[in-house]
């Protein structure tokens, strides 16, 4: 077998052949009648014109020679059979076809439609033209790309050599319409807010930092779209929503991309309450949707959508599963070790609720496998919360885990701008004692605030994570198309 090397070096030789033939590789012009899906669901109406047509794709596989060729082409809709014929094609024609053409090419094909002995779907063809001369030979079609880094660096080949990949994306785009489709229907206004940003509010993560020359100031890539959303609230915006890109400068593993997708929405004169209800809805006619049923099989597990979403409290999880008595009066130490013991990494600054959170990801949300509302946070996991009464130190929000995975975060918005600053002003606290994740104090937001928010229910939907959910993929760099990696 060739190396690629040598097989390159072949290519690049037909390339000059076909110039030299006077033939241009690369030409600007295509004509192409019909995408193959459409030549393929009406061929009977259309081989009963008996007329010549043309279309144009990729060369996939390839059989016979000599005075028959017969090939596959693909167009990315469908795939047709080819039949180059010496006394159709003329010898010079078909010479060419058979010495400078490759399995990878794009080609430009006109003939007529006929059905073989065997009973395929053909297109008899009398003339052919290159689109694209290929100078890499693709992946063995029975193989693909083995190595699965490779498989994320070249995600085109691994589209191209493997159609369930290919069928994944297609569930992930469906996913995005049905829920902006949905969204619509419900009244809520799609927006975009700025990507770049002055400051990295919204959510506790380490933002990446840019310089802008031309102002001379740092950027911060948004960590989520929130409180730009909430100023549109303000604004006299009622119900609003964002797919946003969001960018955090952490860890990367199975769940976690430094670059992500989201869906947010806000509604004015609701609660958390109220978008639970919506929320659900909105999972449930995009799981049916999507897949066409209301159960789906991940991770070896059978999650049924049909039954309503069970609710727990965030404690109740933790002194069920980490058994942990009294987790809302925990101590610092007492959580440090708990932690230790769990094999958990310790900062300096870790405080009781990040210590908390550590603990329930580790031991708590694996087994949450059917769809729940996880409700009543502490008021210093969610700052942009709203209490949920004057007595507790607890929040007025719920996630939503299903499989293992946190697919929804959402609360009642905190509309009082003196506790938002105090809340600020114990983030700054945060950040102080070394935890980089926590969320800037904006005073751009805060002015904002004091001039009137509505009360409101925010919510944010991970779009990747849901996509591994439906797919049923457990390494969220399947669900999206590039993925961060690390440079060779």
């Amino acid at each position: 077998m060739a190396s690629l090397e040598e097989t390159r070096a072949e290519r690049l030789k037909k390339l000059e052949q076909l110039r030299e033939a006077g033939i241009d590789p690369y030409p600007v012009k295509t004509k192409r009648d019909y995408w193959l899906t459409e030549v393929v669901e009406k061929f009977e109406t259309l081989s009963g014109k008996n007329k010549a047509l043309s279309v144009a794709g990729r060369l996939r596989a390839r059989r016979g020679q000599g005075s028959i060729i017969f090939v596959d082409l693909d167009d990315g809709t469908a795939k047709l059979q080819l039949v180059l014929k010496l006394d159709e094609l003329g010898e010079k024609s078909l010479s060419n076809f058979e010495n400078l053409g490759d399995i990878g090419d794009f080609i430009q094909a006109t003939g007529t439609l006929f059905v073989t002995k065997q009973q395929e779907k053909s297109l008899l063809i009398t003339d052919w033209k290159m689109l694209a001369k290929s100078l890499r030979a693709l992946p063995d079609k029975h193989h693909g790309l083995q190595d699965v880094e490779e498989r994320f660096r070249r995600r085109y080949l691994d589209i191209l050599m493997s159609p369930s990949v290919k069928e994944r994306f297609l569930l992930r785009s469906k996913i995005v319409t049905t829920i902006r489709q949905l969204l619509d229907k419900a009244g809520f206004l799609e927006v975009e807010t700025p990507i770049l940003q002055p400051s990295a509010g919204g959510a506790s993560a380490e933002p990446f930092v840019a310089h802008h020359h031309a102002l001379d100031i740092d950027l911060h890539l948004r960590v989520a779209p929130e409180l730009y959303l909430k100023e549109l609230l303000i604004g006299g915006v009622p119900k609003i929503y964002e797919i946003s890109r969001n960018f955090r400068n952490e860890g990367v593993d199975a769940t976690h991309n430094p670059e992500f997708t989201t869906v947010e929405w806000y509604e004015s004169f609701s609660d958390a309450s109220k978008q639970r209800k919506l929320v659900e809805k909105i999972i449930k006619q995009t799981v049916k949707a999507s897949t066409g049923g209301t159960a789906v099989s991940f991770n070896g597990q059978q999650i049924d959508f049909a039954k309503p979403f069970a609710k727990v409290s965030y404690y109740d999880l933790l002194r069920r599963h980490a058994l942990i008595l009294n987790p809302e009066s925990a101590s610092l130490k007492e959580l440090r070790l708990k932690a230790e013991q769990l094999g958990l990494p310790l900062e300096v600054g870790d405080s009781s609720v990040k210590l908390l959170d550590a603990i329930y990801k580790k031991v708590c949300r694996p087994k949450l496998i059917q769809p729940v509302f996880i409700v009543d946070y502490p008021l210093e996991y969610l700052p942009l919360a709203k209490r949920l009464n004057k007595k507790d130190d607890l929040v007025d929000a719920f996630q939503v885990v299903i499989g293992g995975l946190e697919l929804v975060k959402a609360f009642s918005e905190l509309n009082d701008p003196i506790d938002q600053r105090r809340r600020f002003e114990g983030q700054d606290k945060s950040r102080a004692a070394g935890d980089r994740e926590a969320q800037p104090n904006d005073e751009a937001f805060l002015e904002a605030l004091e001039y009137g928010m509505p009360p409101a229910g925010g919510v944010g939907l991970g779009i990747d994570r849901l996509t591994m959910l439906l797919a049923d993929v457990k390494n969220i760099k399947e669900a999206i198309l590039f993925p961060t990696l690390r440079p060779k």
